[in-house]
């Protein structure tokens, strides 16, 4: 018996992750494809006449338990990861992918599809049924379903290798991540580095078992290295182990592979009748088009950069006072440092102390039980995949208040929560939200979901808890926005569940929770020194605040480049033939450059969010949410931000999920189309 393959005796059916193991997975694979096939064929063969129910919500609810195991594997694979674990990705990616083109590209299925499709205007479908329906046929000519046999078997073949390509490259960032340390002895060579950063290194020298201390390019050991050391010569070495990440060509160099995806992105997308991926892309997003995205991203371009450039020349003026003529990248989060020191006599280890990793946990739940009615509580007996993981399960408060004014003591089960935290070598850098099971209504059983948070915050140590700088408390912040969009979820059909939105949709609750971190009134409540209880006094809290807009011009200048870089990726590939990489990206970001370039390194190679996630031809969306954000919040702050009215409404827009069109989503939640003016307002006055 193969534990994937039955349904989990385990509570609200969760992963059973202590009885999986590894050499269950290929087999299972292959096991719950041919089940998900007799669903589909089950459709497919139905002698009645084809109808919504039977064809649309049929295929709507097929495929169950191999969506869970795929989910299960691939989270697995980027949170927990081996050698064998990635050695099975390369097997079960081309399974999937052949799977799921036989599905897209089956004619008689779509030929039921398309009958219902025709068809529905005889139909009498709500708004949520309307949207699964244009959704599932826009989905199948996106696929190919109108394409003859020829041209079918040519997208099955681009799309196996760009899964399997897309695969590699996050493997070869991850190895090059990995495969880098620097092992330091003389204390000297690290001067300028806070105690608890410096045990940090002693700690990771240990688990090597080295004396002296170890420096790695995982993120919560580089960035405050970067940040704080004042030797500039290491400074240099380490940004230069950063930025030749993949882009060295050795064996984990990704050059060759961005141009051979990106052409087999191209073909997709001409096979599929559009001039270049990115309008594929766009099609189904907000923005539309490719020039749209310019325009917007330049419009920001040009009323951000002058902001960035005076940024940067106070930069210069404190380095010049230490003998440096020419600023270079790898100065820059020392001297912003410096500056933001001066500037509001804040310092990330300074208020570390007062943000320990389990007090932001609870703000974070205190405020979705505020806005939202939802309480958080841990559960030691639900199976996880790593010891370091926790376990939540997430209530809703009964809506209506006792007679005396008090909660109503009712409430209903709304998520599983997983939060994993520490980095390890067997997890990807960086930060994610993620579900290993979606929400959906059958059978009269609201089916929900199970959601994950993961990053890679300081572990922590013999002599304190894991502390956060300020940057990974918004962080957290932003995970648990994207979180809620999965935990509040309220639809019929996973398919339309949670985040399954638009793309330049689905980070406005991430970016929007991250507002909360700078209002002094809710900052109060929850930063605290961990030893003292001490809260942060009230100028520290004032200059977090003021400080939110901190080299705002730079990051600003930072996000358009790389939403341009990747726009001109998928829409311009034929240039790369007489480009190199590094080139392409030098021409693309140089309107967004503030320092001199390096011609050791190179960005792209490790632009894991286009090449291996999801955010190919949709990294502006960052910035687009960002304009989303920005007004939604505003409204809070015109009627208070934790006004229960304004909350409510928020509440629709995050349990609707991809339910209704976007925009009419949004305007029904502010009663107007976002304004970019909020966001400029925001950032710089």
């Amino acid at each position: 018996m193969n534990i994937l393959t039955e349904k989990f005796n385990t509570l609200y059916h969760s992963a059973p992750f202590n009885e999986i193991e590894n050499e269950d997975f290929l087999p299972a694979f292959k096991e719950l494809i041919t089940n998900s096939e007799a669903e589909i064929d089950a459709i497919i063969n139905n002698s009645d006449e084809p109808t919504f129910e039977n064809v649309i919500e049929a295929l709507a609810f097929s495929g169950e338990q191999l969506d869970r195991a795929s989910n299960i594997f691939f989270n697995l694979n980027s949170a927990e990861t081996s050698d064998e674990l990635q050695q099975i990705a390369q097997e079960v990616s081309p399974i999937l992918t052949e799977y799921s083109s036989k599905i897209s590209q089956n004619e008689a299925l779509f030929n039921k599809i398309k009958k219902v499709y025709d068809d529905k205007e005889n139909y009498d479908l709500n708004e949520e049924q309307q949207m699964l329906l244009n959704e599932t046929y826009k989905g199948f000519v996106r696929s190919g379903a109108l394409l003859n046999e020829e041209d079918k078997e040519k997208l099955k073949k681009i799309s196996m290798d760009l899964s399997l390509k897309s695969l590699q490259f996050g493997q070869n960032v991850l190895a090059s991540t990995n495969n880098y340390f620097k092992h330091i002895t003389n204390k000297e060579d690290l001067a300028g580095i806070p105690d608890a950063i410096l045990e940090q290194y002693a700690e990771e020298a240990k688990e090597r078992n080295l004396e002296g201390w170890v420096v790695t390019l995982q993120y919560p050991s580089y960035i405050p290295f970067m940040t704080y050391a004042e030797n500039r010569e290491l400074r240099k070495e380490i940004a230069l182990a950063n930025g030749k990440k993949s882009f060295d060509g050795g064996e984990f160099d990704n050059q060759n592979l961005i141009k051979e995806l990106l052409n087999l992105k191209q073909e997709k997308a001409e096979l599929l009748g559009f001039k270049n991926y990115a309008d594929y892309v766009l099609e189904e997003r907000m923005a539309k088009s490719p020039a749209k995205v310019i325009n917007f991203l330049n419009e920001l371009l040009t009323k951000a950069k002058p902001y960035a450039e005076k940024e940067i020349e106070e930069l210069k003026s404190l380095a010049k006072a230490d003998g440096i003529e020419e600023m270079q990248g790898y100065d820059h989060a020392f001297y912003a440092e410096k500056l933001r020191k001066a500037k509001y006599d804040l310092n990330d280890e300074e208020l570390k102390p007062y943000f320990p990793l389990e007090q932001v946990q609870e703000a974070v739940f205190g405020l979705s039980k505020k806005l939202f009615g939802l309480t958080f509580a841990e559960r030691s007996d639900i199976p996880k995949y790593h010891e370091d993981v926790k376990v939540y399960e997430v209530f809703e408060a009964g809506s209506e208040k006792m007679e005396d004014g008090s909660d109503n003591p009712e409430k209903t089960f709304k998520s599983l929560l997983y939060v994993d935290y520490f980095p390890r070598k067997g997890k990807r850098a960086g930060a994610w939200m993620t579900s290993y099971k979606s929400q959906y209504q059958k059978d009269g059983e609201n089916s929900r979901p199970h959601i994950s948070i993961v990053c890679n915050f300081s572990k922590p140590t013999k002599d304190a808890p894991s502390l956060l700088t300020f940057q990974e408390v918004t962080t957290l912040f932003h995970e648990f926005g994207h979180a809620l969009h999965g935990m509040l979820a309220n639809t019929q059909y996973p398919n339309l569940s949670g985040t399954s939105v638009k793309w330049d949709f689905v980070e406005l609750p991430s970016q929007f929770l991250e507002n909360f971190c700078y209002e002094p009134e809710f900052l109060k409540t929850f930063a605290k020194h961990y030893k003292t209880g001490e809260v942060l006094p009230d100028e520290k809290i004032e200059k977090i605040a003021q400080s939110k807009n901190f080299m705002e011009g730079y990051q600003t200048l930072r996000q358009i480049g790389f939403g341009l870089l990747d726009m001109n990726y998928h829409s311009k590939v034929a240039e790369l033939e007489n480009m190199s990489v590094k080139e392409f990206e030098d021409h693309y970001t140089k309107a967004t450059q503030l320092y001199p370039a390096n011609p050791e390194t190179a960005m792209s190679p490790s632009f894991s969010h286009i090449f291996q996630g999801g955010y190919s031809a949709g990294y502006y969306s960052y910035k687009w949410a960002e304009v989303l954000d920005a007004d939604a919040f505003q409204y809070f702050k015109e009627t208070g931000i934790f006004n229960p009215e304004t909350a409510a409404k928020f509440k629709v827009l995050l349990s609707s999920g991809g339910t209704k069109d976007p925009m009419e989503l949004y305007k029904t939640f502010r009663g107007s189309e976002p304004k970019v003016e909020s966001l400029l307002k925001r950032a710089f006055g």
